[in-house]
């Protein structure tokens, strides 16, 4: 199997490595703090630098393994950190979650760099994928405890998730896994008991969601005509 090592540049050290080193980070910089507001997010000077911190690694790599569609830095601020951080609100203080088909960290990483008190276990069954978030947890300071001086909060768990028994969280969030609708019943089934799923999905999802018969209720997310948080309790 292929050995996949971190993008690098000359001089690049992870620990040190200085913030706003990419023409870009500025204008990624001031969306999230002048669109914030429109999805009630509050970004603190540490977590803008963190934010910041995970978009340029997340840029090196996405060149080598596909992780997000390409975009501007004001549609990734919005689309994919602001509209990830809207879980916020549904995650009581030292929750435990679940990402389910993690990718690129979305929404799950966001949320660990703005919110230093939750725990997450990230499932993504792409080794590739896999090593990415590795890095990111420890470049970001969440894996290590660097940024709070407290024990790692995160890991990650390279398999499919319905190969593993589901860790024992109270929520379980999925953004992005492939073949969603079809995985849905798998994934409804396979969440532990009494956990809160928090799914980002279309009316279709929505339609599935209430076929399985799970009661839900519809969040549309900010600057978006058809695009949902759909917040599911399962008994």
């Amino acid at each position: 199997m292929e050995r996949l090592e971190p993008p690098s540049r000359s001089g690049f050290c992870l620990e040190h490595e200085s913030l706003n080193t990419m023409p870009q980070t500025d204008e990624f910089r001031n969306a999230l703090e002048s669109e914030a507001a429109d999805y009630a997010v509050s970004l603190s000077t540490a977590a803008l630098d963190g934010l910041s911190q995970y978009y340029e690694l997340l840029q090196r790599w996405n060149s080598r393994v596909h992780l997000v569609a390409p975009c501007t830095p004001r549609e990734f601020a919005m689309r994919h950190i602001l509209e990830s951080l809207i879980l916020l609100k549904h995650l009581p203080p030292n929750a435990g979650i679940v990402e389910v088909g993690a990718g690129a960290g979305l929404p799950i990483l966001p949320c660990l760099i703005v919110r230093p008190d939750l725990r997450a276990v990230l499932i993504e069954a792409s080794k590739k994928k896999a090593v990415f978030l590795r890095e990111a947890l420890i470049h970001t300071g969440i894996h290590t405890g660097i940024h709070t001086g407290t024990a790692a909060r995160a890991s990650v768990i390279d398999e499919r998730f319905e190969s593993i028994v589901a860790p024992q969280f109270g929520f379980v969030t999925c953004r992005a896994l492939e073949r969603f609708e079809e995985m849905l019943p798998h994934l409804l089934e396979w969440a532990p008991g009494k956990a809160t799923l928090l799914l980002f999905g279309g009316k279709r999802l929505e339609t599935r969601i209430e076929n399985a018969g799970f009661k839900l209720a519809a969040e549309l997310i900010p600057h978006s005509k058809n695009r949902f948080l759909f917040v599911v309790n399962k008994p």
